[in-house]
Order: structure tokens, then sequence, then C-alpha cells
């Protein structure tokens, strides 16, 4: 029996902080651990750690299927989701921003030395679980009960308990998207705005944000990940940091395909003209005993 790491699928937080880090490749891996184990065993906020490809490749035998860099998707009409992987990504979730700044300080306190932090982004709930575009996200999200199936890697399967993670930084063109008519903003997601009722197939566009992002498998069965984006920024950048969780790392290569027009239909998604991806990384994060197990060395 494997135990995902809980902060996955705690929800009712309100104020995120992410931060990715490069590791310095000669450091001892049991001083990584010993960090590690400190970070993980924060019990003040919820807190998640993901580790690259290659970083989780040194430190564990448990390295599941498909977990890869995240490779640059270079699609049509010049938009491109560029890859700036890292080798550590941690999340700290929690009801305050002082509990949550506290732990994201003591988490990179914790890695000093031997890892530099590349990446900081501070996020928050907006109103109800709106994205700035003002439209809902994560409506299609599985209910608790199916949303480990979704995330986690499957029993008997190495990384078993353990998610493929996806984590982007998307900076949205608020002025030129809050220049369209709400109706015609609708059709860019899919969905109505005030209550995020999907616009019925036969009328919505075949480029709208959910048809492209929604993946189906070859009976035209879904494969859904389990989102937890959450959008960032201030008077001067805003967006969205999109996080996403999967059992199988593949279903992230099919929905980028899909939204940057590289799949076998040639459409994308009208959404990237009003948001850019700058960030791109994919992570690992393990079953609570494979973590325990680096620390253990074994």
């Amino acid at each position: 029996m494997t135990t995902p790491q809980a902060g996955i699928f705690a929800v009712g937080t309100r104020t995120h902080h992410h931060l990715e880090f490069d590791v310095d490749v000669s450091v001892p891996l049991d001083s990584i651990a010993a960090a590690i184990e400190s970070i993980v065993e924060i019990g003040s906020s919820n807190v998640v750690v993901g580790f690259g490809s290659d970083l989780w490749g040194r430190l564990s035998t448990a390295k599941p299927a498909g977990l890869a860099d995240f490779t640059e998707v270079s699609g049509l009409d010049g938009h491109v989701a560029p890859s700036t992987q890292h080798d550590l990504w941690i999340w700290v979730h929690g009801t305050g921003v002082d509990d949550v700044l506290d732990v994201a300080t003591f988490c990179t306190a914790a890695l000093s030395g031997f890892a530099s932090l590349a990446v900081e982004t501070r996020c928050f709930v907006y109103h109800d679980s709106r994205d700035l575009t003002g439209f809902i996200d994560g409506t299609e999200n599985p209910p608790p009960p199916e949303a480990t199936e979704v995330a986690c890697i499957p029993a008997g399967q190495v990384g078993a308990g353990g998610s493929h993670v996806i984590a982007q930084r998307w900076v949205h063109d608020l002025a030129a998207f809050n220049e369209l008519e709400v109706a015609d903003q609708e059709l860019v997601i899919g969905r109505r705005k005030l209550d995020s009722v999907a616009i019925p197939e036969d009328v919505r566009p075949a480029d709208a944000h959910i048809s492209r992002a929604e993946l189906l498998d070859d009976e035209g069965n879904e494969r859904p990940i389990y989102r937890r984006s959450v959008p960032y920024g201030d008077v001067t950048e805003r967006g969205l940091y999109f996080l996403g969780f999967s059992a199988e790392r593949d279903r992230f290569d099919g929905m980028l395909a899909q939204m940057f027009g590289t799949s076998e239909d040639g459409l994308r998604d009208h959404l990237i003209d009003f948001s850019t991806p700058t960030t791109g990384s994919y992570y690992f994060a393990p079953s609570m005993e494979d973590i325990a197990a680096i620390s253990s060395g074994r």
C-alpha cells in the first residue's frame, strides 16, 4: 500500500507558493535526502515535493515509466511552450500568507548551499476559484473519490502512489482578452462565464479551449488529469500557474499537442492567442514511502 503526498489533494487553501530549484550535481545524495526529509516533515502547511527526471534517477530506483524532462513544443502560428526544466519543485499551500511564506522560507533555507532558486511564484485563489480571465478554473476536475486514480500511478507499477506533474507559468494578455465581448470570450473558452456551463458541442468552436484541452483515447474515452492551477500576479503581470497531476506523463504531451496544433488534426487552442507559457517543467511527486526510502538509503 502506497501513500500519495496529501497536499496534492488538500483543498480549501487560498494561498499558494511554488518554488523551483536547480540542484548542484556535485552535492552528496545524502545531503539532498536529509533536506527533503526535513521539508516533508513540516506540518503547518501542505507541502508537496516533486523531482526532475535526472535528480530522481540519482536518488531512487523507483523511477516510473515515461518520466522525462519537459521538451519545447513549437506550435502553429509561432506559438511556443518553452522548456525551463528544473531539478526540484516545492508547492506550499495553506490558509494564510504568513504561514505559507514561513514554510516556503524554511524550505529554501533547508536547500541552501546546494540548490539555487530558479523560479518563485506566489499564487492565490481568486474569488470563487476563477482564473483572472473571469472564468471558473478546473470545472471538470474529478471528484475526490476519483482524483487519486486519475493523479496517481496505480499499484503494481514502479512509482505507485506517485504522480507525474506538469508545472507551467502562463502570462495572460488580459487587456486583449477583455476587449472581447463576453459572448466572444465564452467562445474562446467554450464555457459560459457566469456559471461555467459548457457550450453545446454543436455550436462550440472546434478551437475552444475546453475542446483542445480534453484528451481522448482511440475509443473516445477521456484521459483526464487532476488540475490544481491557481492565478498569480500583480498590477504589472498576471496569469496562471498551471499545475496538473496524472498517472501517466503522456497525457500532458497529448494535451499540449492539441493545444499548440501539433496533433494530427492541425487545430490549435484559441486561448493561446491571449495567454503565453513562459516556463515548463515535468516533475515526479513520489509516494511518502518512496520519499522515506531515499532518506533511509534504500
